[in-house]
Formats: C-alpha cells, structure tokens, sequence
C-alpha cells in the first residue's frame, strides 16, 4: 500500500478551505465547536447513565437526559498510547505503528525515541486546515519529543502533561537503564513546547486543567474552536487522586472521589457554553480511553468496574473496549436518546470533518466512518462497520461482525495470564446482543459463523499485521535519533 506524506494533504485541503471560507460568508453551514472530554480508565459502570450507583453524576445525568448515549461505542486498544493514537489519526494504532515498540512495549514512556509520525494527519489538522482554534489541556502521550508533541500535530494550544501521570521519577528508577529510568525528570507540566513546572500535585490535576479549559473556551468563543481534554484522572495508578473538596465524598472512596470531580469538571464546561451562548454551535462528547482495569475483587469498586460487561481494562475483553460514551448538542442531538449501533473513536475525525464542511477523499487510507447520521439520530442508522479488530498490541486476538464476537484461537495470549478471557486454544464465540456479559459460548453451535470471522481474521492480520507478520497497510511511526528528556529550561 502506497505511503503518502503530509505535504500532498495540504494540497488536498487548498479547495475544501476556499469552499469553507465561502460558505461562512454566506451562512450557509456554520462550523460548530467540538469538546471530547476523554477520561483515563473510565469504566463502562462507573457513571450513573451507565448503571452506577455508587459514584454521583449529576451533570452527566443530565447530559444523557438532554443528549445522546451511546452503548456501543469503541476505543481501539485497551491502554493509552494506542488508544489515543487511534482518536488523532483516525486510525488503529496498529496502521500508524502506535501499538508497540520494541523499546517500550505498549506505551510509550518518557524519553523515549518513538512518537506518532508527523506525517500522520490529525484530527486537529484537519480541523485546522478549515479555520479552527485547536488546543489540548490535559494528557498527551504520544510522544514527548519536541517533532511529536501537540504542536507539531495541529494544536496551536497545548497545556497540560506529556505522558501518564503515574510516569513520575520514583516509577523511573524501577525501571533502571532499560527505559533510561534513572534519566526520568519530575513530572513536567508543558506550556506549548516549554515546562512550566515539575513535580506536581496530581489531587489538583483535574482543577487546573478545568479552569485552563475554561479559559481555553473564552479566548476562543468568536471562531469555530477544538477543545481535546484527556484528563489524567481516574487514572492508572492504584490510588486515585482528587482535590481536598471532592475527597471521601464518594461511596467508593478515592475511584469514585475521582469521577465524581470528573463529572463536576464536565459540569462547568457545560455551564461555561451556557453563559456564553454556545450550546447550540458546541459538540461536546464525553467518553473514555479505556475501561476500567478493576480491583483483584472484580466485585468491588476500588479500581472502577466495568459491569456489566465482562473483563477488565488493559484487555480485548468488552469491559477493555467498550466505554461509556454521551454526546450533549442542545437543539441538535435528540434529546434523551441512545444509540446501539457499533462506532468507535476512529469515527471522530470523518465525522468532524464532514460538520466542520471539509469534503474531501484522504489519500492516506483512514479506518473510521463518518457516522453524523448517527449523532444527529434523525434517522433509522447503522453501524458502517463490517468488521471490527480487537488487537493487544501486535496480537490479533478478536474480531467483530454484527452482533457476533469471536476470540480467535490462539496458543498463547500476549497479555498478563491475570488477564486472558478462557481457553485461548479453542474459539469463543459470544453474541453481544444477547450475552452481554459474554457469558456463554456459541463456537461449537455456530462453526459457519466461526469460520466467517476467521477469515476476516486473516484480512485483518494481512493488512494490520499480527505477531512476528507486518501488515501490508502498517505504516512506520516516528522516531527521532537521540530523544532528551523534558525538563525545566
């Protein structure tokens, strides 16, 4: 499959920029505003619009009541890089190599060489390209070198950390020489291309990237405008944070204390669209990277849950990919509706693009779907996927079509054993419309089925690659020859 660099997009977005331009003169389709609110390890259980009833959701109660609620809605990986490669791009991590490396497996660590390729075309580039304001406040984690940070990828605003929270010295120097552990700085808080400040607070984490985005909001109210907020919380590490106000107020304590502050964060960028007359031109979509990854006891709430989906964050399982999704556009999106048809974070970018009124064909090849028809829920929609890939990492390890899930058979799962889904040599197939929970497998009633998703398999494994194969559509990611760490000037 032919590459093509970034160069002949610009040429791609000349007309579609004159067009836009055009119209906006003649009010023809104004350009609405976009909000993704992106939580860290969320878990499908964890709000109240999705069965919660431990942690209060008061504001994202009301963005269900008043939007749209999205049961079926995917990330692409069950941890962060890939993740949020796949939201930028449009893309599985796995064609834009943000899926592995050999230097850092699964996610990307501080000084590390590897980044998403700058001749990769983001979902703030594309927003740009048609006279968006575009920033991100919050978590990165693509890259933090200076040729991958968010200014090099369409942002004109970035304000928050390069890489995980939990990415701190004192987990550096576990680490040791293999990942240059004892290199790892404080964790850096970035103003565009510059540290501000080192070695944080995280309880204030969710505070201050709320009031930045406030801020962000009001600087940029007169122009169509993007806001990407990867927050940091709940978060990956095994004690939650949360600022003085929002702690031991949550039923199951410091998760909950977390997601209960996430959903007063949602609350006043909503509040904040209201007293400036934006509601009915702002999109805002909250959601998360990945499910939860749960507690030892997947009965308790200490680290999330993810019912009643079966399995944890970090995995291929359900409760890995599916993610509690709301979208909130008042005037716009039917008020108090869901929608049960597949779409993921791929979808983000055809889809914004398509609003925003930039027409075009990508030449780089692209995996989501446009799905507005289904935001809008006007009318009787369907999911545009075919087929859908469940990858841990560069391990194919299930595949979806319509309502049936297969896990391929497999020797061995590339995962932690804490976290494999059954017997990995024999298939599991499960039908999500009728077993949420994934409880019962239908491989041995159903083999024509089986044997159909085995072959999207192989299409799959073809053009994504698989373990020790490389895809024939995989391309490289970026890489730079002596990476430094990010410190204070």
């Amino acid at each position: 499959m032919k590459y093509t660099f970034k160069s002949l997009y610009i040429l791609l977005f000349l007309l579609p920029i004159i067009h836009n331009t055009v119209n906006a003169q003649n009010n023809e389709k104004p350009q609405p505003n976009f909000v993704i609110i992106y939580c860290d390890n969320l878990g499908y259980g964890d709000i109240e619009p999705f069965g919660s009833t431990a942690n209060r959701t008061p504001n994202l109660n009301r963005m269900e009541a008043e939007g749209r609620k999205f049961e079926q809605f995917y990330v692409t990986a069950g941890v962060c890089t890939p993740s949020r490669a796949s939201i930028m791009t449009g893309c599985y991590a796995q064609r834009v190599g943000m899926h592995f490396n050999e230097r850092d497996g699964h996610v990307l660590r501080p000084i590390s060489p590897y980044g998403l390729n700058p001749d990769e075309t983001t979902i703030a580039e594309v927003l740009k390209s048609a006279g968006y304001r575009t920033g991100i406040i919050g978590k990165w984690h693509l890259g933090d070198q200076t040729p991958f940070l968010p200014l090099a990828q369409g942002f004109d605003y970035f304000y928050g950390i390069p890489y995980s929270d939990d990415m701190t010295q004192a987990v550096g120097a576990t680490f040791g020489k293999k990942l240059d552990g004892n290199l790892w700085p404080p964790l850096p808080v970035m103003l565009n291309n510059k540290v501000l400040k080192a070695g944080i607070d995280r309880n204030k984490l969710t505070q201050e990237y709320t009031k930045k985005a406030l801020d962000f909001i009001s600087e940029a109210k007169d122009r169509p405008f993007f806001l990407y907020l990867p927050h940091a919380m709940p978060g990956s590490t095994t004690k939650p944070f949360a600022s003085a106000k929002f702690r031991g107020r949550s039923k199951s304590g410091p998760w909950g204390d977390s997601v209960e502050e996430l959903d007063w964060s949602t609350g006043q960028i909503m509040k904040k669209l209201e007293e400036l007359g934006l509601t009915n031109k702002t999109l805002v979509l909250f959601t998360s990277d990945n499910g939860s990854p749960m507690g030892k006891d997947m009965n308790a709430l200490v680290r999330g849950t993810n019912k009643p989906l079966h399995g944890r964050g970090y995995t291929t399982s359900e409760g890995g990919f599916r993610v509690p999704t709301i979208m909130w556009w008042p005037n716009t999106i039917p008020r108090g509706t869901i929608c049960r048809e597949l779409t993921t974070t791929m979808d983000l970018l055809p889809t914004f693009a398509e609003m925003a009124g930039v027409k075009k064909d990508l030449i780089i090849p692209i995996d989501g779907y446009d799905i507005s028809s289904l935001i809008y829920g006007k009318t009787i929609g369907h999911s545009p996927y075919e087929v859908f890939y469940y990858y841990d990492q560069n391990q194919l390890q299930a595949v979806r079509r319509g309502p049936w899930k297969l896990f391929v058979p497999l020797s061995k799962f590339q995962n932690h054993p804490h976290f494999t889904v059954g017997n990995s040599q024999k298939p599991l197939l499960f039908n999500l419309k009728e077993d949420i929970q994934s409880l019962h497998n239908l491989a041995d009633a159903n083999p024509d089925v089986v044997k159909e998703l085995m072959d999207w398999a192989e299409k799959g494994r073809k053009d994504l690659g698989d373990w020790n194969r490389k895809g024939e559509g995989q391309r490289p990611p970026g890489k730079v020859a002596k990476p430094v760490p990010v410190t204070l000037n």
